[in-house]
């Protein structure tokens, strides 16, 4: 195979507020908690079913990490484009390995818009810019009360 493509893309909502700490080089990093679900009605008794799905977002673009820590709370809606990545360490008590897979937004191949209401703001960009404006996150009134948290 010439080439290969690691492009992760998805939509969801935010199931707490991010999380920022600071790296051992003193750069930040946030970590976002992001369900996506889906539902449909079953067959057999017309009841309405949800499955949730929840994904870790890495981000490590020191100017988005100021913009989400900012402008992102719990319920917010994304969009996010990144890359799958999968870590691998031994937990302390038991000894076995343990893996973790996130979604890493980093570089120029990831953004993260903030969706709903009538403000959307591309907080980060293809191009590596930390294109957005100053406006305030969407009204948590604003948001859809079907959320599954």
């Amino acid at each position: 195979m010439a080439g290969s493509l690691n492009k992760v893309l998805l939509i969801g909502r935010l199931g707490a507020d991010p999380e920022v700490k600071q790296m051992v080089n003193g750069k930040s990093v946030a970590r976002l908690s992001l369900a996506t679900s889906q539902s449909w009605k079953d067959k057999n008794t017309g009841e309405k079913k949800e499955k949730t799905e929840w994904h870790r977002i890495v981000v490590f673009n020191e100017g988005l990490v100021n913009v989400v820590q900012q402008y992102l709370k719990k319920g917010a809606q994304v969009y996010v484009e990144g890359q799958l990545s999968t870590r691998k360490w031994k937990d302390e008590q038991s000894g076995q390995d343990k893996y973790s897979t996130e979604i890493l937004i980093q570089g120029y191949n990831s953004s993260l818009t903030m969706l709903g209401g009538g403000n959307q703001n591309n907080i980060g960009s293809q191009d590596n810019k930390n294109n957005f404006d100053d406006s305030p996150a969407p009204n948590q009134n604003d948001l859809d009360d079907d959320i599954p948290f």
